[in-house]
């Protein structure tokens, strides 16, 4: 069988406080059900983590409306540690991540009365898509999209994750790597300018080349349909010098840690990176290519996780989800080993991850 990339499962954000900061992407955000709440050791993560096992809390949360979800992550035993510069466009490594909104002009109403800072009015990318940018009280950059694609309809203003801008050093090379490497093989726009809607972001009165990259084909496997659609939007910024946003500093820390893909069949996507020259560089469980192993345990969802690098360093994690939560409250767990990979999960199972919603 060969791999499937159901879409971005979630995008990884430190923080200082994984309850505070979840309250927050929880009310304002609509991240409201919780997949994942679970301290424990980040033990697999070695490589980016100086060599030694370290103690997290992590809180994988979704919004129903679609889209992907936010992993929220905190150190417990070691202070998280900020980046030592001021974290700007361009800088390498992903600087924003992407939310997806069907209701843009009252979110951004919204966010003007709640005194969210918004760092632009709404603007129109060189396709003429609508869009505003924020930042979270933790110095992180959002930006909202408009995008009509709703999974199950909520009172949130917004839906899920719908993708990221990133930082890179070469435009063709990246665009390559994330069309061979994760299937976006459509480019909306690719040009090079000052670019109107950026003017509101730290140094983004500069030239930059700019991308962005869809898919033609809809996703498929379980979660296909809730993910939906997503993008990345790549920028080299010129007559600056960017810097490396996790430069000496560990994965985990402070800002948005990787972009995370919801995948099926990790032995056929390993030899396909390999064979793409974006080898792994973690593998929670190299053993169960050959004997099966042991899966990696959240507590509460169960699967095999492995990381790529991007050509600039950017951390692109894959998660092959073997068990997950459907009802909490009576221990009912959905084993999606058991099913057609290629098959998409009925609309009332995963509606029901909405009974554990947290007001």
């Amino acid at each position: 069988m060969q791999f499937l990339i159901s879409g971005i499962q979630q995008v990884g954000v430190g923080v200082d406080n994984v309850m505070e900061a979840w309250d927050w992407y929880r009310k304002n955000l609509g991240f409201d059900i919780p997949v994942v709440n679970a301290p424990g050791t980040a033990e697999k993560m070695l490589k980016y983590t100086g060599n030694k096992p370290q103690e997290r809390h992590a809180i994988i949360a979704i919004n129903l409306q679609g889209g992907g979800g936010l992993e929220i992550w905190q150190y417990l035993t070691r202070t998280p540690q900020h980046a030592s510069f001021e974290i700007q466009a361009g800088d390498l490594g992903i600087f924003a991540t992407k939310i997806k909104t069907n209701k843009i002009h009252e979110v951004f109403h919204d966010f003007k009365e709640k005194q969210i800072k918004l760092l632009s009015n709404i603007e129109i990318d060189p396709k003429g898509n609508k869009h505003f940018f924020f930042e979270d009280p933790y110095g992180n950059v959002f930006q909202m999209v408009d995008e009509k694609s709703v999974f199950v309809e909520t009172d949130a203003l917004s839906g899920g994750v719908f993708g990221a801008i990133v930082g890179v050093t070469d435009i063709e090379k990246s665009i390559k790597f994330y069309n061979e490497v994760l299937g976006y093989d459509v480019v909306e726009y690719n040009e090079t300018e000052v670019f109107k809607d950026f003017l509101g972001l730290k140094r983004g009165n500069k030239k930059f080349d700019r991308a962005l990259l869809t898919h033609k084909d809809a996703r498929k496997g379980a979660f296909s349909e809730m993910l939906g659609k997503s993008q990345i939007e790549l920028i080299k910024v010129y007559d600056a010098e960017p810097k490396k946003i996790y430069e000496g500093r560990y994965w985990g820390d402070p800002g948005f840690i990787q972009i995370c893909f919801d995948i099926r069949n990790m032995k056929a996507l390993k030899d396909h990176c390999a064979d793409k020259g974006h080898p792994f560089t973690v593998d929670s469980n190299p053993e169960i290519y050959e004997t099966g192993g042991k899966i990696f345990d959240m507590g509460e969802a169960s699967g095999h996780f492995a990381y790529i690098e991007d050509p600039d360093g950017t951390l692109i994690e894959f998660v092959e989800t073997h068990k997950i939560p459907i009802i909490k409250k009576f221990g009912i767990n959905l084993n999606l080993m058991k099913r057609n990979p290629e098959k998409t999960l009925p609309k009332w199972m995963l509606k029901t991850l909405g009974w554990n919603r947290v007001k």
